[in-house]
């Protein structure tokens, strides 16, 4: 099955192929829209395989540029991966490894056999973001959306101690000069933040509006604003996060066409109210790209489209049909691919060749040094010099080429509530290795062979486990990664 995917999705794409199109000159810098989505899962768009979900603005983006198929989040969830995005670096080097605040807040319960390590909840100043080099190279830079990058003293209370906190390390002290959004969670339908958890999402809003549609609004009153300037617009969706809420209209949709067209009940994308999500998140995607459009930008605005970790995939999720990661193993919070492969479209008019895939594994480590390449600055020497991602502009020159990197690593010292338990990773040519912190168990995968990660290769290939594992270690080492340590309280369970 996954082979036939791939095959499906190589080929659909290479037939809407065209040649490089001719650089078009512009007296300023490109534009950069950054757009990161939450918890879209690896196969949720029509152009990653998805038979139910409708994505025709994504899928156009997708032939307008490349599409990468094995590019990975940073971490198997949100915040760290929104840190490495924005500087570069591996969450394990910034100490921020889980979601603010994480599980086990307060202590792991006696069930628990490690506690997490003392870790960093919040994106220290020391470290530089992408807005803060370009605002120091003239361009306007805008954050619309999700940040979760602030501490959470109590997260589902709202107050001075909570605004304080936000206030001291919101997007505007990174560097942005807008923001809009930021980290209010709650519903999806207007008014947003019936269950405080920060500070207001915006003023204004009318009864009913859909806050994924609130956000492509305000993204675009922002290109208009600054159309003849150089922007740097990154828009991080709350969408396809809990809770699943879809627009009343597109859920509709979404019922009939099961209706006309019944899909097995075994099919990994049939909820309506999930794929109205989705369809969501890919019109308010339109919409940006539309008025990029209209003011005559396209020619100098480099788009990129991705997701901050794989998709939802505990057992609610899954029993409730509300989504699969298929072919992927497991999702959101897990060591497998599910849980931090990602959908990642770039579209560069005049470099990316058109409608064209990359094999390449990127990470969203990635992103930093690459919109530093495109723009042609350097930045903070000090910070550089720990920054652990490459610039991908050539795969958008050239999506066969190869990039000076043998490994890619991942490190998550937390328990998820989804059921997973702390790991560290390793990918190398076609192979990862998985290390289990509880017991330091190692399971090892030929993703070219097995996509799936259905068969451990542990025991049959000691010696390129045994490899691998002083890789990961070494890397650990290195980058300063903190262990969790066994749990005082942890009592096993009766036999």
């Amino acid at each position: 099955m996954q082979t036939a995917l791939r095959a499906l999705v190589l080929s659909a794409a290479l037939a809407g192929a065209t040649a490089m199109q001719a650089v078009v000159k512009s007296d300023r810098p490109p534009n950069i829209i950054l757009i990161l989505a939450d918890d879209l899962g690896w196969s949720d768009l029509n152009c990653y395989g998805s038979e139910f979900h409708e994505t025709p603005n994504l899928d156009s983006l997708a032939v307008g540029g490349v599409k990468f198929l094995d590019a990975y989040a940073a971490c198997t969830v949100c915040s760290p991966t929104r840190a490495a995005a924005m500087t570069g670096k591996y969450p394990a080097r910034l100490h921020l490894t889980t979601y603010i605040p994480g599980l086990h807040r307060n202590g792991p319960p006696p069930t628990a056999r490690l506690a997490r390590p003392e870790w960093t909840q919040r994106l220290e100043h020391r470290q530089v973001t992408i807005a803060e080099v370009l605002n120091d190279a003239g361009y306007r830079t805008a954050h619309v959306g999700k940040w979760h990058l602030t501490p959470r003293p109590n997260p589902r209370e709202s107050g001075p101690e909570a605004e304080k906190a936000f206030e001291d390390y919101s997007p505007l002290t990174h560097g942005f000069r807008k923001m809009v959004g930021a980290d209010v969670f709650g519903k999806y339908h207007h008014p947003y933040n019936n269950t405080p958890r920060g500070v207001a999402f915006a003023a204004g809003g009318e009864p009913g509006e859909y806050k994924t549609d609130r956000l492509a609004a305000e993204a675009v009153k922002i290109i208009r604003a600054w159309k003849n300037e150089s922007f740097f617009l990154y828009l991080p969706f709350y969408s396809v996060h809990t809770p699943i809420e879809g627009r009343e209209d597109l859920v509709a949709h979404y019922k009939k066409k099961l209706e006309d067209t019944p899909l097995p009940e075994d099919a990994p994308h049939r909820n309506p109210v999930y794929a109205a999500m989705v369809h969501s998140l890919d019109e308010a995607v339109g919409r940006v790209l539309t008025t990029v459009e209209e003011l005559g930008l396209r020619e100098n605005t480099i788009v990129i489209f991705t997701s901050d970790n794989g998709g939802l995939s505990h057992k609610g999720a899954v029993e409730t049909g509300i989504t699969r990661n298929d072919p992927l193993r497991r999702g959101k919070g897990s060591a497998y691919e599910g849980g931090t492969r990602v959908p990642l479209i770039v579209r560069w008019p005049g470099v990316t060749p058109a409608g064209h895939i990359c094999l390449e594994p990127v990470s969203t480590i990635d992103f930093y040094p690459t919109i530093l390449d495109i723009v042609d600055v350097f930045g903070d020497a000090a910070h550089n010099a720990k920054v652990d991602g490459l610039s991908l502009v050539p795969l958008f020159e050239d999506p066969s080429a190869s990039l000076p990197r043998d490994d890619l690593f991942w490190h998550h010292p937390h328990y998820h509530p989804g059921g997973d338990s702390p790991y560290s990773a390793i990918r190398s040519g076609d192979w990862k290795l998985i290390e289990f912190h509880e017991d330091m168990n190692v399971e090892l995968y030929n993703l070219r062979d097995d996509l799936a990660e259905s068969n451990d290769l542990a025991e049959s290939d000691p010696e390129r486990a045994a490899t691998l594992t002083k890789k990961l270690h070494a890397w650990r080492e290195k980058v300063d990664a903190q262990m969790p340590t066994p749990n005082p309280d942890y009592t096993p369970p009766a036999n």
